[in-house]
């Protein structure tokens, strides 16, 4: 995959041509949790970009689902992009609520996997055993149905993440304000085409929530993919791209 482009202030990856999809990562999760997007889409005419959100260089003010949605629109902005797809994992399909409640206009398409905005468990609330690496690893092996997805370097990732002092109290704040920011009465006016993406075995975001924003969202799709957990695109790359690419297909998307 390319290296990421610094520009005004933004830190992002930008591939192929076409009608853009937008990518908003989670929590704990980096832009190369979405390699197979990156690999797949510019080949079938789309535009794969993915800004990097803040959540370790905002003001602690400032870290919350709300603000995330308001830079996202900033960068959209900056790249003159309109008639999105936004496909966002975890916290990030919760900004990509927030941004099609308060920009419609400027997105055609939601894509949610894992997301947060209604209901998602947590390590807790100050990650206890953080020191202790075997417990990090378990942890991290549990957000995927296979264990054998949380590799070395994404373990030693989380890590070092939760072991650094400011950047945990980032996490912590955003977590929060994931939980104190339902959507549950914002659901049913989103009024956007929706493919809902979800592991079956997901244990973060359990699979009644994907039931639940299916029944919210008023022109929403839910698709299931069997021995996956938390980030499809990453533990089922082929099927996810397949079940997202059909559907596109089927909205002219």
């Amino acid at each position: 995959m390319s290296e990421s482009i610094s520009k005004n202030g933004y830190k992002y990856l930008s591939i192929g041509s076409g009608r853009p999809i937008l990518i908003l990562h989670g929590l704990m999760g980096g832009l190369s949790n979405f390699d197979g997007v990156f690999e797949y889409f510019p080949k079938h005419g789309y535009r794969v970009i993915a800004p990097e959100l803040p959540i370790y260089s905002s003001n602690i003010l400032d870290t919350n689902v709300k603000f995330f949605a308001k830079f996202v629109h900033g960068f959209m902005k900056f790249k003159k992009l309109k008639d999105v797809i936004i496909l966002g994992n975890s916290l990030g399909g919760h900004v990509g609520l927030i941004f099609s409640k308060l920009y419609p206009k400027l997105i055609k398409g939601l894509v949610l996997t894992g997301s947060s905005g209604l209901y998602e468990n947590s390590m807790g609330d100050s990650y206890p055993k953080r020191e202790d690496y075997n417990y990090i690893k378990e942890r991290t092996e549990a957000v995927f149905y296979s264990p054998k997805v949380a590799t070395k370097k994404i373990v030693d990732e989380v890590y070092e993440t939760v072991n650094d002092r400011k950047k945990l109290i980032k996490i912590l704040a955003m977590a929060k304000s994931a939980i104190r920011h339902n959507m549950s009465k914002d659901l049913p006016k989103i009024d956007v085409e929706t493919a809902i993406i979800w592991g079956s075995n997901d244990t973060v975001t359990p699979p009644e929530v994907a039931d639940d924003f299916n029944k919210l969202l008023p022109k929403s799709e839910l698709f299931w993919i069997k021995k996956c957990g938390h980030a499809p695109m990453m533990e089922h790359p082929v099927k996810f791209n397949s079940i997202l690419k059909d559907w596109l297909k089927r909205k002219s998307l």
